[in-house]
Parts: structure tokens; sequence; C-alpha cells
């Protein structure tokens, strides 16, 4: 039978870096099962728990139940989906949990899934990464904004810390820990907190069983390899060499356990090295317009502000050294009349859908789906709408995103920084031929900074586009309300980042065999340790 490995999926978030693994096939059969999913945010949790339900459905019935495509596609309220499938439901209770990791509860309920897990899989893999708040210079800098705030007793800066303790006690066949860059640099009592868990990491094991190799993933010449880092830089993965449409890098630690690291310098994993691009994975979406956030939202006011501000601003460029972005202003007030949408929400399919070449929309376009779910816009302050046209237009010309110094002078904030260099970036349209900037969970604040590429849109992205900027399946449904739905998103891990990880680790942990002079097969490594 081929080796399965039970995962434990720790700071779980809506469940990206899980999802990857789970959905990952060899041969008709999947390696990696989730035993155990942990977070503690309860709307992330209720889609870590309705995932972990379709899951266990598909493999029960081979399909998802028609119940959720028909809430998926909004015919319906959500279900009792303990009702379609009780069995099921009742395993992915066991496998999603809502618990606060660090607290007496939580350990305790690990560590019994963890005896389960050792009893049922062959071996197991633990996955995850402590909250990145704390680490990342953005939650750096409003910490220290914070009233007698003490970095040392911030409990975000050690709950890697809980990730090292349910290490030590799984002892798994290998271990993926991700965060933000920020926490190469982050600091606490005077050190490195990079420093820190590195030792962490290199004293388990000593002097009573298997200690773990640390490897970076580094990508080249179309493939994706372990090797040992050199420098803390090293460990740092680029989402879009992996073919992701978003230019998102992170910290991404693979720990091997030395019973198997021999097997680490054979595995490679293709990948495609090119990076998608926003338009081609949200350009097929149908178009929307945004809201007006305050004072009527009527369609005709809508048309009447944008075709204003593109009137103006086609008027304030002309006779600029801007010529061609004079000319983009001078045809979009024409074509604002006759092609701006006039809907907020839409589900209807694109054409044709779930028929694509492409690997990336393959795995996000779900052929059994009738419906576009959470492509819904939110409302923008009529003195914003000029300004993500001026931004939308500026990009489509220009092929990168305007600074604040660009931006003339009768659309620019009244705020005394506006020029000082601050707010550079305070309104970012994401380039329809380029990778996005890294999608955070700053989303759910404005949309500022996740500015749609079609000017005749003038609005900032779905929860749905940033979901497939992410590479989220389109049948991946996040719960609870728009602005926790962002939330969810921006925290995640890609999925289809992970599952290129999982297909590596793969490889590592049960290589391919090579033919023996009897015509048999040799056995794996894994294998031979058994």
């Amino acid at each position: 039978m081929p080796a399965t490995f039970g995962i434990v999926d720790l700071f779980a978030g809506p469940g990206g870096l899980g999802e990857g693994f789970a959905s990952l096939v060899k041969g008709g059969h999947f390696p990696f099962r989730i035993g155990i999913s942990v977070e503690k945010e309860a709307s992330a949790h209720r889609t870590l728990e309705l995932r972990a339900f379709l899951r266990e459905y598909r493999t029960r019935h081979g399909v998802f139940p028609k119940q959720f495509i028909n809430f998926h596609a909004g015919k319906v309220p959500e279900p009792r989906w303990s009702e379609i499938d009780a069995n099921a439901w009742q395993l992915a209770t066991h496998e999603a949990r809502a618990l606060e990791l660090g607290t007496d509860p939580a350990a305790s309920a690990i560590d019994a899934a963890i005896e389960k897990l050792k009893d049922n899989y062959d071996d197991t893999i633990l996955i995850g990464g402590p909250p990145c708040q704390a680490y990342s210079l953005v939650g750096r800098a409003r910490s220290r904004g914070k009233v007698g705030y003490v970095p040392e007793e911030d409990e975000r800066h050690y709950l890697f810390r809980e990730y090292i303790r349910v290490l030590d006690k799984l002892r798994p066949a290998a271990f993926v820990m991700e965060n933000v860059k920020g926490m190469l640099s982050s600091t606490v009592e005077s050190r490195l907190v990079f420093e820190m868990l590195m030792e962490d990491l290199s004293s388990l094991g000593t002097g009573h069983g298997h200690q773990y190799e640390l490897r970076a993933i580094r990508v080249e010449n179309g493939k994706a390899t372990l090797q040992e880092a050199i420098r803390p830089s090293e460990f740092i993965v680029r989402a879009e060499e992996f073919g992701i449409p978003q230019k998102r890098h992170r910290v991404i630690i693979i720990g091997i356990r030395s019973d198997l690291v021999r097997q680490v310098p054979g595995a490679e994993e293709p990948i495609s090295g090119n990076a998608s691009t926003v338009g081609k994975i949200i350009g097929s979406l149908p178009a929307l317009r945004s809201g007006i956030s305050r004072g009527g939202d009527e369609v005709s006011a809508w048309h009447r502000e944008v075709i204003k501000a593109a009137e103006v601003l086609a008027e304030i460029t002309k006779g600029t050294e801007d010529s061609l972005l004079h000319g983009a202003f001078t045809s979009l007030a024409d074509r604002l009349e006759a092609e701006m949408p006039s809907l907020r929400k839409s589900s209807a399919l694109p054409e044709p859908y779930g028929c694509a070449n492409d690997d990336l929309l393959q795995w996000i376009e779900r052929a059994e789906l009738r419906a576009v779910a959470q492509h819904e816009t939110r409302g923008h302050m009529t003195s914003d709408l000029g300004r993500y046209l001026f931004a939308a237009a500026f990009g489509s010309v220009h092929g990168y995103s305007p600074k604040a110094a660009s931006f003339p002078e009768a659309i620019s904030p009244d705020h005394r920084n506006w020029n000082t260099g601050v707010f550079n970036d305070r309104f970012r349209v994401q380039v329809a031929d380029q990778p996005s900037t890294t999608v955070t969970s700053h989303i759910s604040k404005d949309g500022h900074y996740f500015i749609h590429p079609d000017p005749v849109q003038c609005r900032s992205l779905t929860v749905r586009e940033a979901a497939r900027l992410q590479t989220f399946p389109d049948d991946y449904l996040f719960l609870g309300n728009r602005t926790q739905q962002y939330v969810q998103v921006g925290n995640a891990v890609p999925p289809y980042l992970a599952r290129h990880i999982a297909a590596l680790l793969h490889k590592v942990l049960v290589p391919l065999t090579s033919e023996g002079s009897d015509g048999t097969k040799g056995r794996s490594a894994f294998e031979a340790v058994l």
C-alpha cells in the first residue's frame, strides 16, 4: 500500500496550506490526510470546518453534495451539513478545531490527536506558522505606536514555541514552517527571533531521538529542490517563481527528520518558473462597478461621477508631457458611455469555464460549479473614484502603479503628508500583465492598495478576485462577513504553492524506486525504515 501521512496543521487560518497538501494525488492515492487543523478565529474556523466536510464527503461520494453547489451559487441558505452526511460532518468537526494555541485545553486536544495520528498513519507531517503580526514590519511599526507596548510581553513572539512543542511531541517525518520576511529581522530582548527559532529547531532530538535537517526551497532551471541555507535570506520563497500570480515573498523552513534526509538530494519538483498575471487570472470574471459609500448608490450617480472624473483628468493632462496618459483619458471618456458596468454583484460563470489549457486556471476553475461566489464590490467615497480611475489608467499605459507624486493636484488627498513619501503607494493598482503585489489582510480595510486594473470598472478587488490571486479554487467558500472573508484570504498561504511544496516533500519521503534486476520494484527509503 502507498504510504499515507497524517497532517497536523497549526495556525491554519482558512486552510490554504492544508488544502495544498490534502489535494495532492499520486497514482490515484492521496498521500497527505489532515488529521487535525487548529484555528482560533471563529469565521476562519467555520471556513476550515466546511472545507474539511467537503473533502471528506467527496472522498466518500466522489462529488460535492448538490446542497453545497446550490449554497455556493447563492440559491439556498447554508444547510445543516450534519443532515447531509452525519459521519462526514463528525469527522470534519474532529479535524477542524477552534482552539487557541498556547493554552492548556489546546495542548491537551492536540496531544490526544497526535496519539491517534501515530496509530492511524504511516508517519506524520507538521505544517503551519505562528501569527505574523508581531514579526512583520508593518505589525511592529503599529505596535511601537501603542502606549505601554513591551515587545518581550507580546505573546505572538512566543507562539512559535508552541509549534516547537508540538513538533517535539509529534516527531513527524517532516515539517513546514511559514512566516513573513519580517521575522528575519524581528528582535526580542535584543535577540533575533529567527536566531532563537533556529536554536530551538536545532536542539530537537538531542540525546533522545532523530534530529531535523533544515532546508530551504531553491528554484533553478525550472525545478524546485531542497538545499542547505547559508544565509537566513535563502529561506525566502518567492511565490511568483512557482507560477503564482502574486509577488508574495515568505520565509518557509522545511525540516526533514534525519533518518529520511538522505533522499533530499535526489528530490526535485518541476515548476513553470513564469508567474501568471492579474489579467489572466481575474480578467474573465464578470465586470462590476463599485458602490458609492456615502449618499445614494444609484447606477446613474456612479456613472455620472466616473465620467466626470475621466473628463476632468483628460483636461488636466492635456498639454502635459504625458501625452499617452492624456490619450488614455480622452478615449476612456468615450468608452465609459458604452462600456460601464451597472452591476455590483454577479455570479455568472465566465465563458468558457472549466476547460482552460493553463494548469493554474484548471486548478482554479471547477466544472461542477453553477456560479461564481463572493464576487461583489464594496462602496468607495466619490472623492476616491477619480483616484482609482487615475491609478488604473496610469497602470494600463505605463505598466506600473503611480506614486503619490504622479497624481494631479486636483485629485490628490488633502493631507499634509501626501507628498512626504509616507503615502507613496496609498493608491496602488494591480497591473494586468504582471503578478499582483502581496495580498494581505489589509485588503479588508479600504481597498486602496488593491485597485482593479480595468479603469472602466473603477473599483477595488472583490473577495473572489483576491482569492484567485491567492490561487484558491473557485469552489472554496470563505464564511463570515465580507471583512472577515478578506482577512482570511489575505492571511492564507496560496494553496497552489502549498501543493508544489507537498509534491516536493512527497518525493523526499516516498522517492521513485528503480526497477530491480528481476523486474520487481525496490523499496523506497521510507519503506526501508518501517
